[in-house]
């Protein structure tokens, strides 16, 4: 899940836990609102350890080319 992804998770959650007040026949939508808020904090949490820690690690001298000077005659 990308950061993205669990921040519109947690968005859309919090709308359906705290503004909405309509309610449907055998579904709970504040319940469904805090089951939203809680998968996109836990997709936040392994999206940002993810980056932090098992992401490529790219350094800026893995990709410069080493040219050795000719000898001059």
């Amino acid at each position: 899940m990308t950061i993205g992804a669990s921040i519109f998770l947690i968005a859309v959650g919090a709308i359906l836990y705290f503004a909405v007040t309509a309610s449907l026949a055998g579904i709970d939508i504040p319940t469904v609102g805090l089951i939203l808020m809680i998968v996109g904090i836990l997709g936040l949490i392994v999206s940002f350890l993810y980056v932090r820690l098992w992401a490529p690690r790219q350094s800026s001298r893995a990709h410069q080319e080493v040219v050795r000077e000719r000898e001059r005659y």
